[in-house]
């Protein structure tokens, strides 16, 4: 084969790889800020990001599924960008804390206001959301994307399989319930912890008990050996005494 044409073909072959995988990399998404478990809160970042080279986001809408529906979805200011909560009713109604709750959150929508997504660039709305049902493992957020040129982008495909989309629903997955690993190593370390601390104060007490028998022991020796001395000195002295006597 031609070298060149090899060259030529690999090119190709390359480019459309990049082309065909760029847009799985730059789709809607959400994104838990630590945990989100079955029954629980949780804050989350909806990170949309800017596909088109000639226009900037100017509003998102990320709608919430009723089947699995959550009492509380409250927004974190972001500044550039107005947000609406739409509510809407339940045919079921919740039982949260004991209360009864005919309505959820149905919608949350960013409008550009001063500020936009630029080309080549991302933007993250934060929500705290709760409480999260017990009886799934992921939610579907279906979204929208309007740009400024008119075109809308419906980020609302919901996987079949394992071949992605072409525009995948934001999928939220869901830990199990109570499943804390930080928190279970958190409780082990302290027993070891303070096994560690009563066994170093064991140490410096039994270093301690040690230090002062031997000071003990020291000072008992100096001072039988002071009074040896002593002992000694008059034994001479008596000695001495002794023989003038005698010759005397």
């Amino acid at each position: 084969m031609n070298p060149s044409r090899f060259v030529l073909a690999a090119g190709t072959a390359a480019a459309s790889v990049l082309l065909l995988s760029g847009p799985a990399f730059a789709h809607v998404g959400v994104q838990p800020v630590g945990q989100a478990a079955q029954g629980g809160y949780a804050t989350v970042n909806v990170k949309v990001p800017n596909e088109r080279d000639n226009a900037s986001t100017v509003k998102v809408e990320v709608n919430f599924p009723l089947d699995h529906p959550l009492a509380s979805v409250m927004p974190q200011p972001v500044p550039g960008w107005k947000v609406e909560v739409t509510k809407s009713d339940l045919d079921k109604p919740l039982t949260l804390h004991g209360k009864q709750i005919s309505q959820a959150v149905s919608k949350v929508t960013w409008t550009a206001d001063g500020s936009k997504i630029g080309p080549g660039q991302f933007q993250q709305f934060p929500l705290s959301l709760g409480q999260l049902p017990e009886d799934t493992d992921q939610l579907v957020l279906k979204a929208i994307q309007t740009y400024d040129n008119k075109e809308v982008v419906r980020w609302i495909e919901e996987q079949k399989g394992t071949e992605e989309p072409q525009n995948p629903a934001p999928v939220l997955k869901l830990s199990p319930a109570g499943e804390d690993h930080h928190g279970a190593a958190a409780t082990s370390a302290a027993p070891s912890a303070s096994v560690s601390a009563s066994a170093d104060a064991k140490g410096a007490e039994g270093a301690s008990t040690e230090t002062a028998a031997a000071s003990s022991t020291d000072t008992t020796a100096r001072v039988l050996g002071g009074a040896g001395i002593v002992v000694g000195i008059a034994g001479v002295a008596f000695g001495i005494l002794a023989g003038r006597r005698r010759s005397a």
